[in-house]
C-alpha cells in the first residue's frame, strides 16, 4: 500500500511537471513559471505533511524520489560553478573590460561585502534585543543535544585563524584542488587563478600579439560553450523550485517550527530589515528599488528554495547583466560573494546566536563593548564563508569561538534551521548582486538603459 501512495505521490508530480512544461511551451515569461513553480510546491508539499506526517515512511520515500529532480537541479548548477566563475573572469581580460580599474573595482566589491555584513551584524543584534532572544528559553531534546556536540567536534577540529592567516588562505596554493571546490575558499582562489592568467595575457598581448590571439579564441569558444551550458542548465529552473519547496515543506516539522516560532519571526524580521537596506542603498546609488525587485526576484526565490548561494552563482550573474552590471563586475561580485560577506549566513545569524548565547555566560548583551566586538568579529570572520547549505554554521562557530563562548548552544535552532536558512540564502545573493550593482554605478561602467529596460529579465536571455 505504502508503495502505492508513493507511486500515486510521483504520478502527481509529473502531472505538475509537465502542466509547467506546457506553460514553457506557450512561452509564459520565465518569472511567472518560477512563481508558479514555487506555489505549486508550497500547495503539494503541505498537503503531503497534512495527509501523511512530515515523518512518515511515505512521505521520506517520496522526498527521496522528488530529490532526484531538486537535489539533480542544484548539482547541475554547482557543477557549472567553478567552470562559470574561471572562464568568466578570464574572458573578462580577453574581451578587454577588465583592463581598467581592476584594484578599484576589487576592492569596492569586497568593501561593500564586508560592510554590508558589518550592518547586517547590527541588524541581527537589534533584532535578537528587541525579541528578546535567549537561549535559556529553547528546550533542550536529544535532537539539539546530540547537535550541540556535534558542534563542539567541529570547533575542536577547526583551527583558530587570525586574520592574516585568513587572508593566506584565500590565494591558491592549487589551483587544481581549488577546482574541485575541496575548500572553502576554494571559488575565490579559483578568482585569483583566472586574474593572473589574465594579468599574463594583457603582458602577452603587448609582447607577443599572435600568441595572445590564439589565447583569446580559445577562450572566447570556451566561454561561449560554458555559457550554453548555464542557459540549458536555467530552462531547469522552475522544476527543479516545484521539487525542492514541495520536499521542504513536506518534511519540515511543523510542532517544532511553531514551538520556536518567536526565533523564526525575529530572524525573518532582520532579513527583511537588512533587504530593505540593501534597497535603499540600490535607490541611494540613484538607480530604481522597484527595478531591482522585479529582475532580482527569480533569482532570491531559487536561492530561497536551494539554500544554496552556490548553486544560485549562474542566475545570480545573469540577474546582475540584466541589470546592466558589466560582466567583469558581476563575475567579481557573484564570485567573490560566495565566499566573503554572506550579508544572512555570515552576518544576521552569527551576531544573533551571540547575543542570544551572551546571558548564559554571564555577558550582559547591552554592553556597548561587547555590540561593538560582535560586529567586528562578524565582519572579520566572514571572510571564507562557504557557499553552500550549512555555511552559516561554519560562520556561528567561527564567531562563537572567538567570542570564547559555548558553540554547542547553536545546536538548539536545529529543528528550525532549514527554515531560517532560506532567508538567509537569499539575502546572501541580494548582498552580492548590490554590491555589483554600486561598484558599476561608482565605476560608471552600469548601462543604465539596460537596468531600467523591463524587456531585459532572465528570460530574455534563456533562448541565447
Amino acid at each position: 500500500m505504502a508503495t502505492l501512495l508513493v507511486i500515486l505521490n510521483l504520478f502527481i508530480i509529473i502531472l505538475l511537471i509537465a502542466g509547467l512544461f506546457v506553460m514553457q511551451k506557450k512561452h509564459v515569461s520565465f518569472s511567472k513559471r518560477v512563481f508558479t513553480a514555487l506555489g505549486l510546491g508550497i500547495v503539494f508539499g503541505f498537503a503531503l505533511q497534512l495527509i501523511y506526517g512530515p515523518a512518515s515512511d511515505i512521505v521520506t520515500q517520496t522526498a527521496d524520489w522528488f530529490n532526484i529532480a531538486g537535489g539533480g537541479y542544484v548539482k547541475l548548477l554547482q557543477m557549472i560553478v567553478m567552470p562559470l566563475v574561471f572562464i568568466s573572469i578570464l574572458g573578462a581580460f580577453t574581451k578587454l573590460k577588465l583592463t581598467k580599474n581592476l584594484g578599484k573595482i576589487s576592492g569596492l566589491i569586497l568593501g561593500i561585502l564586508i560592510a554590508t555584513t558589518a550592518i547586517a551584524a547590527a541588524v541581527g543584534i537589534v533584532s535578537a534585543l528587541s525579541f528578546d532572544l535567549q537561549t535559556i528559553q529553547i528546550d533542550q531534546g536529544d535532537t539539539e543535544l546530540s547537535r550541540g556536540q556535534e558542534l563542539e567536534q567541529k570547533s575542536e577540529d577547526m583551527t583558530a585563524k587570525t586574520l592574516p592567516q585568513q587572508m593566506i588562505e584565500l590565494l591558491p596554493s592549487n589551483p587544481f584542488l581549488d577546482f574541485t571546490g575541496a575548500r572553502p575558499t576554494s571559488t575565490i582562489a579559483v578568482v585569483i587563478f583566472a586574474a593572473f592568467l589574465g594579468v599574463a595575457f594583457l603582458g602577452v598581448k603587448r609582447k607577443q600579439p599572435e600568441q595572445a590571439e590564439t589565447f583569446k579564441k580559445m577562450v572566447d569558444a570556451v566561454y561561449s560553450i560554458i555559457m550554453r551550458v548555464v542557459t540549458l542548465i536555467l530552462r531547469l529552473t522552475p522544476y527543479g523550485v516545484l521539487a525542492i519547496m514541495t520536499k521542504t515543506i513536506a518534511t519540515s516539522d511543523i510542532d517544532s517550527i511553531l514551538k520556536l516560532g518567536m526565533f523564526v519571526i525575529a530572524s525573518y524580521a532582520a532579513l527583511i530589515v537588512m533587504f530593505i537596506i540593501h534597497l535603499l542603498l540600490v535607490t541611494f546609488s540613484g538607480l530604481n528599488p522597484f527595478m531591482y525587485v522585479k529582475k532580482a526576484l527569480p533569482v532570491m526565490i531559487f536561492a530561497f528554495t536551494s539554500r544554496s548561494s552556490a548553486g544560485s552563482l549562474p542566475l545570480n550573474i545573469k540577474t546582475q547583466r540584466s541589470m546592466g552590471v558589466p560582466e567583469g563586475i558581476a563575475n567579481f561580485a557573484g564570485s567573490f560573494g560566495l565566499s566573503i560577506g554572506q550579508n544572512g549566513c555570515a552576518g544576521i545569524y552569527p551576531a544573533m546566536l551571540a547575543i542570544m548565547i551572551a546571558p548564559t555566560v554571564g555577558q550582559n548583551p547591552l554592553d556597548p563593548a561587547f555590540i561593538v566586538s560582535v560586529i567586528a568579529v562578524v565582519a572579520i570572520s566572514s571572510f571564507g564563508v562557504a557557499g553552500v547549505g550549512g555555511g552559516a554554521t561554519f560562520a556561528a562557530l567561527l564567531v562563537l569561538s572567538a567570542l570564547n563562548m559555548p558553540v554547542a548552544l547553536a545546536g538548539l535552532l536545529i529543528s528550525v534551521e532549514p527554515l531560517i536558512d532560506m532567508g538567509r540564502t537569499a539575502l546572501n545573493v541580494s548582498g552580492s548582486m548590490t554590491a555589483g550593482l554600486i561598484t558599476s554605478k561608482a565605476t560608471k561602467d552600469i548601462d543604465t538603459a539596460v537596468f531600467n529596460d523591463q524587456s531585459t529579465v532572465i528570460e530574455a536571455e534563456e533562448g541565447a
